[in-house]
């Protein structure tokens, strides 16, 4: 396995490497919205220098190259495989209720005896992340893990953008598969997040639209605990996510993050499913404990499997970490790169939400809030 990253910068254009000793034959990419929007011609000129690779990548609430965080770049990754084959393929999202189907028919596209794990960058709005991912499990093979993330847009919440090919479209998700024997792949994911105050029933819900809590609705709740915050929503929700469970004092729930609030109805619609019946209380994190959250997934990512030699760590991160974290952000790329081999090469994006398999069962899923990590490598 071979590597390479490049980035563009306003002024500068790509810096690509100028020793590259091999034909990539697939680029990831990870840039702010508008220079995705105005810029195809940006991810073009990348196709162009490299006309054989498959070519994929989303915006960003924030792109991560080695341990850098940068806020209106475009960031790359250069991979040539020894012995893995790539295949891409793209679907059409129009409504969050679609989003199951649509994972399905992706699925069966690349469906084969040797596919080995599946890579997914999906739109960030308007997208049932849980939906998605039930798509992904009723279609797969038991040992076909998913990962990934949703595309971001930093604090603004207007528009993301997914790219298959020189294809930048903001209603699409995009599905990665992997093949061969020679493929090896690690992953974790972890918050640092804790609960504060009651847990309230979740007495009215439809998928992930949040109408009530005791009967109450629920965005006048989260207007409560906001204050004056409340001015900020939906980006100001990011700070206090939801701990999501079945039952009262079940243990660690799934967090859950806001998209949207809807003034009409008092609603909130989050990334994931907030079933009826269950349980939810805020979330809080300081810096410190977001940053730990994040070396353990490092050092969890690394322990599972170990992968000698190159290999590339694709980090995804929620945008409420990097809205805590603030001027330390690059202290929780600091933290997962020291957990790592000093061969891997880092690339990664600040998201709506991200896709790892859980912990305790393997069941591919979507969470919110954690820094999640996905290590793609080969063997020798």
């Amino acid at each position: 396995m071979k590597l390479a990253t490049s980035i563009w910068q306003p002024g500068s254009g790509w810096s690509f490497p100028d020793d590259l000793q091999f034909e990539p034959g697939w680029i990831l990419y990870f840039g702010t919205t508008s220079r995705l929007e105005n810029g195809s011609g940006i991810i073009r000129e990348l196709m162009e220098r490299y006309p054989d690779a498959v070519c994929c990548g989303c915006s960003t609430a924030g792109e991560i190259l080695g341990t850098s965080v940068y806020d209106d770049a475009i960031v790359a990754a250069l991979v040539g495989f020894d012995g893995t084959t790539v295949r891409a393929v793209a679907g059409t999202l129009d409504s969050q209720g679609e989003s199951a189907e649509v994972a399905g028919n992706l699925v069966r596209q690349l469906l084969a005896d040797d596919l080995q794990h599946l890579l997914v960058i999906s739109k960030g709005l308007e997208v049932n992340g849980t939906s998605l991912l039930e798509g992904f499990r009723r279609n797969l093979p038991g040992h076909v893990a998913v990962t990934g993330g949703l595309a971001g847009d930093h604090s603004r919440f207007q528009q993301t953008l997914t790219g298959l090919g020189d294809q930048l479209r903001s209603n699409q998700v995009v599905c990665i598969g992997f093949y061969g024997k020679k493929l090896q792949v690690s992953f974790a994911c972890k918050g640092g997040w804790e609960g504060f105050g009651p847990q309230r029933r979740v007495t009215r819900s439809e998928g992930n639209v949040l109408f009530e809590l005791d009967g109450v609705p629920a965005l006048a709740i989260y207007k409560r605990y906001l204050g004056e915050r409340a001015a900020g929503l939906p980006a100001t929700g990011l700070l206090f996510p939801l701990e999501l469970t079945s039952g009262l004092n079940t243990g660690d729930g799934i967090v859950r993050t806001i998209l949207s609030v809807n003034e009409a109805d008092q609603s909130l619609t989050f990334a994931g499913d907030i079933p009826q019946d269950f349980y939810v209380r805020l979330m809080k994190a300081s810096a410190t404990q977001l940053i730990a959250g994040a070396e353990n997934a490092g050092k969890e990512a690394v322990t599972r499997r170990t992968i000698q030699g190159p290999a590339l760590a694709i980090l995804i991160s929620c945008v409420g970490r990097k809205l805590v974290l603030k001027q330390r952000v690059e202290e929780e790329v600091e933290a997962v790169a020291n957990s790592l081999n000093s061969e891997y090469k880092i690339i990664g994006f600040y998201s709506y939400g991200e896709i790892c398999p859980l912990p305790d069962t393997g069941m591919n899923a979507l969470h919110n809030q954690t820094m999640t990590i996905t290590i793609i490598g080969e063997t020798g």
